[in-house]
């Protein structure tokens, strides 16, 4: 059941209080926005913000989290490496990743693709399309066939991250490019899903598809009773008999 669902929404909350647009649009922060309709569809949500101490992020939060949700944009580096480490290793122990738009430069997301995450961008408000291209994954769960976007900030191929493990959402813009909008990464026991839409001058988090999928992905990544895998030495649990032994006496 969703409300079993620990949430942990996490946002820098720097453009919602230096920059009047972003403000009028988030008066409450991304992360606000972000949380109302996760706790409405009964999930348990805790905000986090960069200027808390840990970031917000302490060991109690994270081992009371079963999915992060990560907005990022102009403060990349003030994250703590001690901390972007605390969340790689929960990720690999089974907590799920959701990443969202410029998220894609975060420390936390880079360090799992162990690539430079970087991309092509254009921030113009074009008009994008957000076409499904696997109709059966869970995230696209009750989307339709495209989501349409009126005013997007471009992002463009080649995005540098390793080819994903499921592609679910393709993005097109009025000057052409395409991006993989929507890809899922396997890392650990853990589930990472990219999502592109989400600049912090458009409504984007306000449209009722998108918010679907996020309750989607939050849905899909959280942990289900998983046993963390053995490693190291293994100790012999039993021992097949080879033919030749069998013919020996």
């Amino acid at each position: 059941m969703t409300s079993e669902i620990r949430v942990t929404v996490w946002n820098e909350f720097r453009h919602e209080r230096e920059d009047e647009e972003v403000k009028r649009i988030y008066p409450d922060g991304i992360h606000a926005a972000l949380a109302a309709p996760l706790r409405d569809a009964g999930f348990l949500v805790h905000t986090a913000t960069l200027d808390e101490p840990y970031h917000g992020l302490t060991d109690e939060v994270l081992e009371d989290t079963d999915v992060l949700i990560w907005w990022g944009h102009i403060a990349h580096d003030e994250v703590s490496d001690d901390i972007v480490e605390k969340v790689v290793q929960r990720v690999w122990a089974g907590m799920g990743l959701v990443v969202l738009h410029s998220g894609h430069f975060s420390k936390v997301f880079k360090r799992l693709m162990g690539t430079s995450c970087n991309l092509k961008w254009r921030q113009i408000g074009e008009h994008e399309l957000l076409w499904v291209v696997n109709p059966s994954h869970p995230v696209a769960a009750g989307v339709g066939e495209f989501i349409d976007l009126p005013r997007e900030e471009m992002y463009g191929e080649h995005f540098d991250v390793p080819a994903p493990d499921e592609l679910v959402f393709i993005g097109s813009f009025e000057g052409g490019e395409v991006f993989r909008s929507g890809s899922v990464f396997y890392r650990g026991n853990g589930k990472v899903f990219y999502f592109q839409p989400g600049h912090e001058t458009y409504p984007t988090y306000y449209q009722e598809q998108i918010k679907t999928v996020i309750r989607n992905a939050v849905k899909w990544a959280a942990a289900s009773n998983l046993k963390k895998p053995l490693y190291g030495n293994y100790p012999l649990r039993h021992r097949t008999v080879r033919k030749e032994e069998k013919n020996d006496g």
